[in-house]
């Protein structure tokens, strides 16, 4: 069996009164003490985008709690800025999203989601922590614990940000829009993590260059001219319209797009019409985009506009009642700096052990927000890595022909969160200190 860094650290040798502490263990006290049952509390009240009231004051009070912290909330609305001083040197920055989705908690788990919420669209919805942030937010707060108790092994800033609504892709831009980079230390390093459904617990992996894939949201409005069923050519049919719309939409990404480049076109949902009879005036589309690449990004998007305008004239549809396209949420490629992930992977192997960092793949073309916060114009530099969520046994369990392991957003997602938040305070933990040894600059090697 694969033995735990922790049982690795135990059977060693006695260590030197100056070697690294085995903050690891600390942090597995730490959820022994309290942050299980804080992640618990989080778990059963999860909130929506920019409706995270509650969540976010729980964390400021909890931030709080930790020696020297000083703590500002309601930036980016409902996100929590925490700033933790320790002499002069590099800043780094270490974020945690803390939104649910709307789904309904179908786990099984005995501290299941209950939770209805009306969010920022008008509409009640279930809650529930669908993917894994109320693990992202206990372990921001198990890092900042141990890092506050090892001030004499760092030397800078660290900027402690839980940020809202990662899932609507507009919590980081809401921040920034705040001032995060100009009312704050402006970090040097941002430093994120992602719990994995499909990576087993304890394994780490961070790509060194693209991490995530960009993500738009489209809304596509095709207006009709309204007739009765049995005289179509009495009005101009949105149904048959759109239907036309969905189909071309796929040649931009098949014919169009190089077949090296990654690139996605998804129409999730599609509504007109509410009788039988009645030709509708109108048809609605909602459309994600995904791609690797900005330029591939930018072409399918254009590709979007030009082809809904080409359904339109190609109906004869009149001026006033051509297909409207808006872009209403997105996020640019989630980049890794190289030399950042290169220097910090090796950090993860001392840390972890080889056999724990394992090396990154994209399973799907999954988007971060996070993104904004290391744009090549701000000058910082990102690291987001991701951890193992599910237990080696619920795979082989997969394997035998037992329960798929649920994706994320699934309404029947669980992971296992103690390992989650262990092994992901102790690599920020660990990135951390090594990015603010004493007398370090930016950019210096390890």
């Amino acid at each position: 069996m694969r033995r735990t860094v922790t049982a690795i650290l135990l059977a060693a040798a006695p260590l030197p009164a100056l070697a690294a502490p085995d903050y690891q263990a600390q942090v597995k006290a730490d959820w022994d003490r309290d942050l299980g049952r804080l992640w618990d509390q989080f778990h059963r009240n999860p909130e929506l985008s920019f409706r995270e009231i509650k969540t976010g004051a729980a964390m400021a009070a909890e931030l709080r709690k930790v020696p020297g912290m000083q703590v500002t909330e309601k930036v980016g609305q409902t996100g929590v800025v925490g700033v933790l001083k320790n002499g002069a040197g590099p800043v780094v920055l270490i974020r945690a999203d803390m939104d649910g989705l709307p789904v309904e908690e179908k786990s099984g788990l005995a501290n299941a989601s209950k939770v209805r919420q009306v969010g920022v669209d008008g509409v009640e919805a279930p809650v529930m922590h669908a993917c894994g942030h109320d693990t992202h937010i206990v372990a921001l707060l198990a890092a900042a614990r141990r890092l506050a108790a090892l001030k004499d092994r760092w030397a800078g800033t660290i900027v402690f940000i839980v940020q809202p609504a990662e899932e609507r892709v507009g919590g980081a831009k809401a921040m920034l829009a705040d001032g995060l980079y100009s009312k704050f230390p402006k970090p040097d390093y941002a430093l994120a993590f992602h719990v994995a459904a499909a990576m087993e617990t304890g394994k780490v992996a961070a790509g060194e260059t693209i991490q995530y894939s960009s993500s738009d949201s489209v809304d596509i409005t095709i207006p009709g001219i309204g007739a009765h069923g049995a005289s179509p050519h009495m009005g101009k049919d949105p149904v048959y319209m759109a239907s036309q719309l969905v189909v071309a939409l796929q040649g931009l990404v098949s014919r169009e797009r190089s077949p090296l480049a990654p690139g996605v076109i998804t129409v999730g949902s599609f509504h007109a019409g509410l009788k039988h009879n009645i030709i509708s005036d109108e048809a609605k589309l909602q459309v994600t985009v995904r791609a690797n690449h900005e330029a591939t990004r930018a072409q399918l998007l254009a590709g979007i506009k030009r082809v809904a305008a080409g359904i339109g004239t190609l109906n004869g549809v009149p001026a006033d009642k051509m297909p409207v396209v808006t872009v209403t949420e997105g996020t640019p490629t989630t980049i890794n700096d190289t030399p950042l992930a290169k220097r910090l992977n090796a950090v993860m192997v001392d840390t972890l052990g080889a056999a724990n960092v394992v090396p990154f793949e994209q399973m799907g073309m999954g988007a971060e927000d996070f993104a904004y916060l290391v744009q090549p114009d701000t000058g910082v530099k990102g690291y987001y890595f991701a951890v193992g969520g599910t237990p080696r046994a619920a795979f082989e369990a997969e394997r035998q022909g037992g329960p798929a392991v649920p994706s994320h957003h699934s309404p029947l997602f669980k992971i296992t969160p103690e390992p989650v938040v262990v092994t992901g305070a102790t690599a920020m933990t660990a990135a951390a200190l090594d990015l603010l040894k004493p007398g370090a600059t930016v950019g210096a090697a390890r």
